[in-house]
């Protein structure tokens, strides 16, 4: 089935959907991105996910393309249009073209390129990803300085994804300075005696909506919860470890660097917290 996908102000068929050469998204990615998940036909941490996309525009001096509310508008009518019940919805702003490429940022009445499309994903909650748990390795993270904005500079991600892939893993933990900064595409955690440890916020991570989540749940569920640097080594000696995103929710760890965590499962933690997380935001979602 062709999709209907949204592209300035307009639904199309994706085969006829057109953005210029000249967009500074396709030649700089000077653009942004949220991915918003779909469970039961809703939209989960709707809110996060709108609050978030504002911030990445306001730290690059990017216009908003439309109202929050707007927003919403075309993301359930998305959902609608192609019938998703579980799935994604990608939404991406770049800043637009004023009809040539140049460094300099176009002028401020150039309007800003907005595109959203959604992904059918059928058994997204119920992963058999999650139930066999990831494998990971450990890679040099070597991207640009302000990762807390959630920017379409996505290559060096991807080629981690692939250097996992071609270890025969799922994924990728990115060091600098000694220290895991976060995931390819999630925030990175471990547990050892009961307590969770996550890297802390700043400008060397993405600040995780299902992040902020989860670690809500946690504290809720008066699970033990500590914020600091960690180093790789620290992790391979934990009893389980797990990710957070929005497309993979709580994704366990079970190998880091082909090291077995515990007894090489799903942990009790990281399978308790995605329990959680999945029928709050049921409830949440809008």
């Amino acid at each position: 089935m062709t999709r209907t996908v949204y592209v300035n102000g307009e639904y199309l068929p994706e085969t006829e959907a057109k953005v210029s050469i000249f967009d500074r998204g396709f030649l700089m990615a000077d653009a942004v991105y949220e991915v918003t998940s779909v469970l039961d036909g809703k939209l989960i941490d709707f809110e996060g996910h709108a609050v978030r996309l504002k911030r990445s525009l306001d730290e690059l001096q990017m216009a908003e393309p439309c109202t929050k509310d707007e927003l919403l508008e075309i993301h359930r009518k998305l959902v609608e249009l192609n019938q998703i019940d579980e799935g994604l919805v990608y939404l991406q702003v770049s800043r637009g073209s004023d009809g040539d490429r140049d460094f300099v940022f176009p002028s401020a009445e150039t309007k800003p390129t907005l595109v959203l499309f959604t992904q059918n994903k059928p058994g997204l909650a119920d992963s058999p990803a999650a139930q066999k748990g990831a494998k990971i390795i450990s890679i040099e993270d070597i991207r640009w300085g302000r990762r807390d904005i959630k920017t379409v500079q996505l290559l060096y991600p991807s080629m981690g994804k692939m250097m996992a892939k071609a270890a025969g893993c799922d994924d990728a933990w990115m060091i600098e300075d000694g220290h895991v900064t976060e995931g390819t595409s999630n925030n990175a955690y471990f547990v050892k005696n009961g307590k969770i440890v996550t890297r802390p916020l700043s400008n060397e991570i993405l600040h995780g909506i299902t992040r902020k989540a989860v670690l809500r749940m946690a504290a809720e569920a008066q699970m033990e919860v500590e914020e600091r640097l960690f180093t790789i080594d620290e992790a391979k000696e934990a009893d389980e470890a797990f990710t957070t995103s929005a497309s993979a929710f709580v994704m366990p760890v079970v190998e880091i660097d082909g090291v077995a965590l515990g007894d090489g499962t799903p942990g009790p933690i990281a399978k308790r917290l995605r329990e959680i997380y999945l029928d709050e935001s049921r409830k949440a979602a809008i």
